[in-house]
């Protein structure tokens, strides 16, 4: 039995363009934000969107190709994180700020 991996790029082939695009999008922000405050590895259902579950999972596959994010079956749910040092390294600050902005405009 093989485990099963998802794809994720390497941090050299993670671009500011895409990950901007990932975190333009509010559903995908909420993800973020959650994931940044809980500072672990997630279950997707763990995570409540307000959405099908068929594009929660699309939202997810956006974070992860974009490379915010790690994916990594355990049994079968998929525990999500970010990747906060590869995004640190090459764009600092920027997940920090992201993460305050949208907690802040969540309590205006």
């Amino acid at each position: 039995m093989s485990a099963r991996i998802l794809e994720h790029p390497s941090t050299e082939e993670i671009r500011l363009e895409a990950v901007l695009h990932a975190l333009a999008d509010p559903m995908r922000l909420a993800i973020v934000r959650f994931l940044a405050e809980s500072g672990r590895g997630v279950p997707c259902s763990e995570i409540e969107l307000a959405v099908s579950k068929s594009t929660g999972t699309h939202h997810y596959r956006v974070l992860r190709e974009a490379g915010v994010i790690r994916q990594v079956y355990h049994g079968t749910s998929k525990l999500n994180s970010l990747r906060r040092d590869d995004l640190d390294a090459l764009f600092p600050g920027l997940l920090d700020s992201v993460v305050a902005a949208a907690r802040k405009r969540s309590v205006a």
